[in-house]
């Protein structure tokens, strides 16, 4: 939408849209969006007809999946410069002007005949010209019969030029009303307020401008992310660059040193390090090699690679957490609300106080003079722009700062649940561990040695599909492994292959003492030991004898010890709701820093839901980080859901928050940043409220003089737009140092 102005004409515009049958819609002024749901068959140009009526442009947002061509926040530049214009023309003439007025109220000997004319010469443009936006905005206001902070602008502006003509066409003596001050309370109904209502334009002007310009800034995170696409790229088998729009899921294409990636996909052909700063705000670039999932937008920064694409236009990770940030930035909070509310009734109360000031000082003040200057007051001085602005601003660049962070927000409301969770439950396998399986020991009996040990088991285990079999056929290179034949898997106890004519037995050692073939006493307290230790143990045998063990984890992540305790130092309680058997909870526990009162094993995907419900029902404050759909239920239960980026779809719409980063130190940036967020809204609205409340009285009581009214209405505004943009610069504490055991050990899976 174009032509709103301040909170007020948000609240116009979201009230006229909320009267149309069945239509619920929120319109952030920050943004200049708004978000409507209503009927399937809703009618856009019902919509459009309706911000029209109310005295605004529409503009159209275009199609999801072209999300660089999107508009983020604010009108066009063009409106921006026609700002910067009209700014320049009114400080043009402003100097002089003030320069001159301030002269010849200091020295009245220096005035000569006619200089009120050269006033009038000098402000008329400013008047007029400089000062249209406010007329313009200010009659659609009047012909819908609402107001807005423009009313009071314009209303404030006409009617000291209005006073100022009748003083020089009635004749007499004349005095220039900049530099009088207080005086003008005591004086003769002879001030002419030609100067103060040019340099009040001027001013608003400023005001306007640099609002403008900090909002743009305060969006530049978004258009940054969103702009950040490839354009063009060589798909495999064309003969030439092609618009990225062509795309297909499952084409093949090219990424050579220095390029974007096009779109999501997996690497088919090459290794290469990726730089992935854009999408999840880490610094080091990425390793990736054949099989690895790279994402689009990113920077190829070593060799080059073949990808196939996985996902074109909307549905990339770039586009799709651009969408969950720009949808929490045309929400609202429920604070910024009552400050909606607040505005929509305070302009036209201003203009009945206005009108009051100016009917008890003619009545009982010295002179007409100081009724029109305490009423122009009154109605420049209460101008709720800035009140308008302490929220969505604040909104508008944490969240921006937040997608930098790779921390993506679904909807402003997470900012006010990030910041009150007291306890925080993370699922183990795939959150707080690797989420995939490794080898990490293999132990060799009497006669054998540990590679014949591995050798054996990868190769019958080359041609399953299971976690562990997968973890055994990865630690050897593919033509050290034996070709398998007669291959039978034994479901939740092994597997069986013929390998070099010897029949070989991988699996439990249960399973294996079935076949006659029992675990020597040597392999017993070795299989004890790394049972213990965590790691699910497989043993090995052929020709009659188990000839070794292969011990298999999951992987604890390099930074959950690290990103637990940055938690505890926030203030958080950790706690683990797993799946997994209770040994292995707590062999993670244990590793991560979770307490082992804190740990629930053996959890289904209903009793996780019942855990956070208790927990809630004990008066605390949940948040749950996932990534798989057996946490979906979870995520959407707790007061907040977090899900790892590289988790599931199903866990990712089901949260509140995603992780671009795979580092869980992001979850306790989300919440710090969320807590600095809060606090600069609250700032905004302490300074916004207090603004008005101090100035409002000085006003009416004559103490405040238009031309001070004006610039400090003008700087309030600002003051709020700069003290949001200090977000930017928002960089979380480096996370405490670990002094526990070595994260890097591995952490337990479950048994097959």
């Amino acid at each position: 939408m174009g032509g709103m102005t301040c909170a007020a004409c948000a609240g116009r515009v979201e009230r006229r849209l909320n009267k149309l049958d069945g239509v619920r819609a929120t319109v952030n002024y920050a943004t200049e969006r708004a978000r409507v749901t209503g009927p399937s068959d809703l009618d856009a140009g019902l919509l459009s007809e309706a911000v029209e009526r109310a005295g605004y442009a529409v503009r159209s947002v275009t199609d999801l999946s072209k999300p660089v061509e999107r508009p983020i926040i604010g009108g066009p530049s063009a409106s921006v410069r026609d700002l910067r214009r009209r700014l320049a023309v009114a400080a043009v003439l402003a100097m002089p002007l003030a320069d001159l007025s301030l002269a010849l109220s200091l020295f009245p000997e220096l005035r000569f005949a006619g200089w009120q004319w050269l006033f009038l010469a000098l402000a008329a443009p400013m008047v007029t010209w400089c000062a249209a936006p406010f007329h313009r905005a200010a009659w659609n206001g009047l012909r819908n019969r609402s107001a807005s902070m423009d009313s009071l602008v314009s209303l404030g502006v006409l009617a000291a030029t209005a006073w100022s003509l009748w003083v020089m066409l009635r004749g007499g003596e004349v005095e220039p009303g900049f530099g009088t001050g207080w005086a003008a309370l005591t004086r003769t109904d002879d001030a002419l307020y030609l100067d103060v209502a040019a340099i009040v334009v001027t001013f608003q002007l400023a005001g306007r401008y640099f609002e403008a310009r900090a909002k743009q800034r305060a969006g530049s995170a978004m258009r940054t992310l969103l702009a950040w696409g490839a354009k063009d790229v060589e798909i495999v088998g064309r003969s030439e660059r092609r618009p990225v729009s062509e795309l297909r899921v499952g084409d093949r294409f090219v990424v050579r040193p220095g390029e974007k990636l096009a779109t999501d996909g997996q690497v088919v052909d090459g290794s290469s390090a990726v730089d992935t700063s854009v999408v999840t705000g880490e610094s080091v670039p990425r390793e990736v090699v054949v099989g690895d999932h790279v994402i689009g937008g990113t920077v190829n920064v070593g060799g080059g690679l073949t990808v196939q694409a996985s996902r074109v236009g909307a549905d990339t990770q770039l586009a799709r957490m651009g969408e969950l940030v720009e949808r929490a930035q045309e929400g609202k909070a429920a604070i910024q609300r009552l400050a909606d509310r607040v505005s929509a009734v305070f302009v036209p109360a201003v203009a009945v106080l206005a009108a009051a000031t100016l009917a008890g000082w003619w009545l009982l003040g010295p002179s007409v003079a100081a009724a029109v200057t305490a009423a122009l007051a009154v109605l420049v001085v209460a101008c709720p722009c800035a009140l308008g602005l302490a929220t969505p601003t604040a909104v508008l660049v944490g969240t921006g700062r937040g997608a930098q962070l790779g921390v993506f927000l679904k909807g402003v409301q997470a900012l006010e649940s990030t910041r009150r969770i007291d306890t925080i439950v993370f699922d183990k396998t795939g959150t707080l561990t690797e989420g995939r399986m490794s080898l990490v020991a293999v132990r060799a009996a009497a006669g054998t040695t540990e590679d014949e040990v591995l050798l054996a088991a990868a190769s019958v285990e080359q041609v399953s599909e299971h976690p562990i079999a997968a973890a055994l056929a990865g630690a050897v290179e593919d033509g050290r492994r034996y070709p398998v034949t007669e291959f039978a898997a034994l479901p939740g106890l092994g597997a069986r292959g013929l390998i070099e004519g010897r029949t070989v037995l991988v699996g439990r050692a249960r399973m294996l003492a079935e076949h006659g073939l029992a675990l020597p006493e040597d392999l017993q307290s070795q299989r004890a030991a790394l049972e213990a230790d965590g790691s699910t143990v497989v043993a090995v045998g052929w020709d009659g004898r188990v000839r070794g063990l292969c011990a298999v984890s999951d992987q604890v992540r390099g930074t959950a010890r690290s990103a637990v305790a940055q938690l505890r130092r926030l203030g958080l309680r950790p706690v683990m709701l797993t799946g997994d058997n209770p040994t292995a909870a707590s062999v993670v526990a244990a590793r991560v820093g979770i307490d082992e009162a804190d740990v629930i094993a053996e959890a289904t995907p209903q009793s996780k839901v019942h855990t956070v419900q208790a927990l809630q029902s004990g008066g605390r404050t949940v948040a749950v980080v996932g990534d798989g759909i057996n946490d979906a239920a979870a995520l959407a239960t707790a007061d907040l859901g977090i899900a790892v980026g590289r988790g599931t779809d199903v866990a990712i719409e089901a949260a509140d928050i995603v992780l671009g980063r795979d580092d869980l130190h992001a979850v306790g940036d989300a919440i710090e940043l969320a807590r600095r967020t809060h606090r600069t809204i609250r700032a905004n609205l302490i300074w916004a409220f207090g603004y008005n409340t101090a100035a409002l009285p000085l006003a009416v009581a004559g103490l405040l003089s238009p031309l001070v009214a004006g610039l400090a209405m003008a700087l309030s505004s600002v003051f709020v737009v700069s003290n949001s943009l200090r977000l930017r610069r928002f960089t979380p504490p480096p996370p405490p140092e670990d002094t526990g055991p070595t994260p890097a050990r591995p952490a337990p899976a479950s048994t097959p």
